[in-house]
């Protein structure tokens, strides 16, 4: 009975994870789709273009500058990025390997710091944007979102898993905790680096409220800005939108393509813990 009801499970299993993978890619399908559709027929529910067209994407390019946008979004959500990783790396360090009066309340603070949502603290950031003179720029968006909690959180669970023996062995050999941290800690958390790495790359990527609220040129504007401008009292410019979103998701697509293995790698030891 019991292997009779293996093939069952494993062709629910595997079709189950067929529908959830068409739900989750079918939206993507649909942008691509749409951004190659002309005006007449964008509202048309063929799954494919009858004629199809790149003239959104020439306006895109021509409406607003499409290029620069993009690189001030990789430019902000990279700095983002490097900045939660290595500020979450040295604390998640210290929290781990120096035991200090109150460490445990410390950590407590940290995670309960990470159900205060940003809105909560948007404007007294704004205020100290507005005071250190980082209003419309790129450092004012880097600055409020260079340390994050979730990054604490996700490499203290790593490290504290890591061997204690291992460190306590290069401490004997003369190894400060600089040496430690870099040559000995962080080439064992590739895996979470790179999910946090992905992760923080993302949400930094689709920041809305924060630059909507800082930036005023369109010489600084970032991604979700860009596509504002296509939504309009007159009406939305689905087409012009659609492909606008298309090419914002390039550089997401690049960075999940060359961290992906890293990723997944993380997820699955994570599971398995």
């Amino acid at each position: 009975m019991t292997s009779d009801r293996r093939p069952l499970a494993r062709l629910a299993v595997h079709g189950t994870m067929i529908v959830l993978a068409f739900v989750a890619i079918f939206p993507v399908y649909w942008m691509v789709v749409s951004s190659l559709k002309g005006d007449g027929e964008i509202y048309s529910s063929r799954l494919w273009p009858e004629h199809v067209t790149f003239e959104h994407y020439a306006y895109v390019l021509d409406a607003i500058p499409m290029l620069g946008i993009l690189w001030n979004t990789t430019l902000m959500a990279s700095a983002t990025m490097l900045a939660q990783v290595l500020t979450g790396l040295l604390a998640a360090y210290a929290l781990t390997r120096w035991r200090f009066r109150g460490s445990s309340l410390v950590h407590g603070l940290v995670a309960l710091s990470w159900l205060v949502p940003f809105q909560v603290t948007m404007i007294p950031n704004y205020v100290l944007a507005t005071r250190l003179g980082l209003l419309d720029s790129l450092a004012g968006l880097v600055v409020p979102n260079a340390a994050a909690a979730f990054a604490v959180l996700v490499l203290y669970n790593g490290m504290r898993g890591f061997p204690k023996e291992v460190v306590e062995a290069a401490r004997m050999d003369g190894a400060g905790h600089w040496r430690i941290l870099w040559q000995i800690v962080v080439p064992n958390l590739k895996a979470p680096l790179a999910a946090l790495a992905v992760l923080a790359f993302i949400s930094a990527w689709n920041e809305y409220f924060w630059p909507l609220l800082l930036i005023r040129r369109m010489d600084n504007a970032v991604v979700q800005i860009g596509l504002q401008m296509f939504m309009t009292q007159e009406g939305n410019q689905w087409g012009a939108m659609m492909a606008a979103a298309t090419l914002s998701s390039l550089p997401i697509l690049a960075v999940y393509m060359l961290l992906h293995r890293h990723v997944i790698d993380s997820f699955m030891r994570a599971g398995l813990r």
